[in-house]
C-alpha cells in the first residue's frame, strides 16, 4: 500500500510580479481538507477585498482525486486550469495556490492569461520546501502512569508523533501514526492488556 506523498512543508506568501500593469499576489498552502481551504480562502478575501480576482487551485488527497480550479471570474481555463497544471506538473498534493490580481488597466488577453497564472504558481512553488508526509491515522491510547515511558519510546521507535496529552487517574495519549504502521505499532503494546487502544481516525 503506497502511503507516501509529496506537499509543501509550510505557507509561502505574498510572492508578487506584475504584468502589463496588473499585479499578481501568490500564495501557497499546505492543506489536509476544503475546510482549511475555505479559511485561507476568506482570509486572502479579508486581506486583499478590492482585488479583482482571487483564482486558485488544490488538489487533495493521495490519489489526487479531489481537486478544484477556479477562474473566479477570469475566462473560463484561464486562470485556475493553469494553476492546476503547475500543481500537477510539481507532482504534489494536498496544497492550495491562490493568484490574486490587481487589473492595471491592460487586458492581457487568454494566451496572455494562461501564461501569466501558469507563471504565478510556478514562481510561488519555487519559493517553497517540497517535503514528503505520510497518510497518518489517530490513536487514542489510555495507560497507567507507570506505562508512559513504553509508550513514548514505541511511539518514537515507529517515527509516530504525540499530537495530545491528558493527565488525570490515568495517561491519554492522541497518537498519529503512519497508516501502513498501525498494526505494528499495536502489536508493541499486545501484552499490555490493561491498556486501551483506539482508532479514531
Amino acid at each position: 500500500m503506497t502511503d507516501n506523498y509529496r506537499t509543501i512543508e509550510k505557507p509561502v506568501e505574498d510572492v508578487i510580479f506584475k504584468e502589463l500593469g496588473s499585479k499578481f499576489i501568490n500564495f501557497a498552502y499546505p492543506v489536509e481538507n476544503e475546510d482549511e481551504i475555505k479559511i485561507y480562502l476568506d482570509q486572502l478575501r479579508e486581506i486583499h477585498p478590492d482585488a479583482n480576482h482571487h483564482c486558485y487551485a488544490y488538489i487533495l488527497g493521495i490519489d489526487k482525486k479531489n481537486h478544484r480550479a477556479n477562474d473566479d471570474g477570469e475566462p473560463s481555463g484561464s486562470a485556475g486550469l493553469p494553476i492546476y497544471n503547475q500543481i500537477l506538473s510539481s507532482e504534489i498534493t494536498n496544497i492550495l495556490i491562490v493568484s490574486v490580481r490587481y487589473f492595471g488597466g491592460t487586458k492581457l488577453g487568454i494566451p496572455g492569461l494562461v501564461k501569466a497564472y501558469k507563471y504565478a504558481a510556478q514562481v510561488v512553488l519555487e519559493e517553497a520546501t517540497i517535503v514528503e508526509k505520510f497518510v497518518s491515522k489517530r490513536i487514542k491510547m489510555v495507560f497507567n502512569y507507570d506505562q508512559q515511558g513504553i509508550v513514548e519510546r514505541n511511539v518514537e521507535r515507529i517515527s509516530g508523533e504525540i499530537k495530545d496529552k491528558h493527565f488525570s487517574d490515568k495517561c491519554m495519549f492522541t497518537i498519529s501514526v503512519r497508516e501502513s504502521k498501525i498494526d505494528e505499532f499495536i502489536q508493541m503494546f499486545k501484552e499490555y492488556y490493561q491498556m486501551e487502544i483506539k482508532i479514531i481516525d
